[in-house]
């Protein structure tokens, strides 16, 4: 995905205090076969890659020892239908034998994979560092969940689809105008939500702004960026792997009732049932930051884009908002891709979705996903009603390729079987 060093470090320094986190009680680590593993009570306290100035860290978790491969997953009362992989749908012996490669280690460090069909949990595995119960760090995958916010905030007429259009600025009261570089006005949510806010600012300021400060909380951040960024030019307004989403944030901070972080609990989470979960609080502005998600909550999103933004018969998301998140707005170039293959084809970019064409049997099937860095994969094939979900860490990004080769030809050549039974 092309995260730059800049980006890295400000996620690694990033203060890891949850939003919100309500794991459930836990009697150690099951590594039973017929029970997906579960974090012990310490490991339940983990929600980030790291948390500083603690022994708790995520690379601390210990390797599981069997891999969990379940082609019937059980039902957890969590929101999720499950189903039965090769009743339902797909072709359970392609599946699982991929699920045994990856146990053995031969595509990187996976730490689950779960599969769904027509809202339907088909299939489910954890490996390495992966438990059902436990939120595992997302990177920019948090991005995703931000514009899903967004789209909440429009659905509830705190914006419209018309704001998108309108100045960043626009909705910030607490700014000064007269310090702002030259073009500043020219930000746009739409374009934020691209990576094409066009701010520009140096190595040293940029590492400036990482020691908090008072004058820099809230829209103080936003403030000193737009007085020390270069100006907003159609040439910057390309797109750069950035801080663009913590504008955004600042706006939904800006226009919904109480707070950010009281709005993304209580009127998008909340709503889908997920509460074990940890958010990260900005070290400078103090505002929401990256999310830990479980993998049952990662399909959660999953679902609800699939469905155009409806979550149990109620329309969290304008459906008009979800076509145009998950979109292909723009096509980066080259160097701002992370993670191709032979069978992945013109890699655009929505509102923090990336979209793909994954080539089988010479036929493309349009992709859109969350992903972050690392492995992390929220990936949606509308064609043939698929949400796939990826958690890993510390591997080479190659899931794209192997979701084309391994995952789509036990789906293409496997008709859905409803209809027959």
């Amino acid at each position: 995905m092309g995260i730059n060093t800049q980006l890295k470090t400000l996620l690694l320094s990033a203060s890891l205090s949850a939003l919100v986190s309500l794991p459930p009680a836990h009697a150690g680590q099951n590594n039973r076969q017929d029970q997906a593993p579960m974090a012990s009570a310490k490991e339940a306290k983990i929600k980030h890659w790291r948390v500083p100035n603690s022994e708790l860290k995520f690379t601390d978790i210990s390797e599981l020892k069997t891999a969990f491969i379940d082609s019937t997953p059980a039902a957890k009362q969590d929101g999720i239908a499950v189903g039965k992989l090769g009743l339902d749908a797909g072709n359970n012996e392609q599946i699982v034998a991929l699920a045994k490669e990856i146990a053995a280690g031969k595509h990187g460090k996976f730490d689950s994979l779960l599969i769904a069909h027509r809202d339907k949990l088909l299939f489910e595995s954890y490996f390495s560092r992966g438990r059902i119960d436990l939120p595992h760090p997302q990177s920019s995958a948090s991005k995703v969940y931000i514009s899903t916010i967004v789209g909440r905030a429009i659905q509830l007429g705190y914006l419209t689809m018309a704001d998108l259009d309108k100045p960043l600025v626009s909705f910030l009261k607490n700014l000064d105008p007269s310090r702002f570089t030259k073009g500043a006005e020219k930000i746009t949510l739409h374009k934020a939500m691209l990576m094409r806010s066009g701010i520009r600012i140096s190595d040293e300021q940029a590492e400036k702004f990482r020691q908090s400060s008072p004058e820099l909380k809230g829209q103080g951040l936003l403030q000193a960026y737009l007085e020390a960024s270069a100006p907003i030019t159609e040439a910057s307004q390309s797109f750069k792997y950035q801080n663009d989403p913590m504008l955004v944030m600042q706006v939904i901070e800006a226009v919904v009732p109480g707070s950010a972080k009281k709005f993304i609990k209580t009127e998008l989470l909340d709503k889908m049932g997920i509460s074990n979960y940890g958010w990260s609080t900005h070290p400078v502005s103090g505002l929401p930051g990256d999310a830990s998600m479980t993998s049952r909550a990662m399909l959660k999103f999953g679902k609800l884009a699939m469905n155009n933004g409806l979550w149990n018969g109620e329309q969290l998301i304008p459906a008009a908002y979800i076509a145009r998140a998950t979109d292909r707005l723009i096509y980066p170039n080259e160097a701002e891709i992370f993670g191709g293959g032979e069978a992945v084809s013109n890699q655009g970019y929505g509102y923090y979705w990336w979209g793909t064409d994954l080539t089988y049997d010479g036929k493309s099937y349009a992709s859109a996903s969350a992903q972050g860095g690392g492995g992390m994969y929220i990936m949606l094939i509308a064609e043939l009603d698929l949400v796939i979900v990826v958690t890993a860490h510390e591997r080479e990004n190659t899931t794209q390729q192997l979701i084309a080769e391994r995952i789509l030809p036990a789906f293409v050549s496997q008709p859905d079987k409803l209809a027959s039974h």
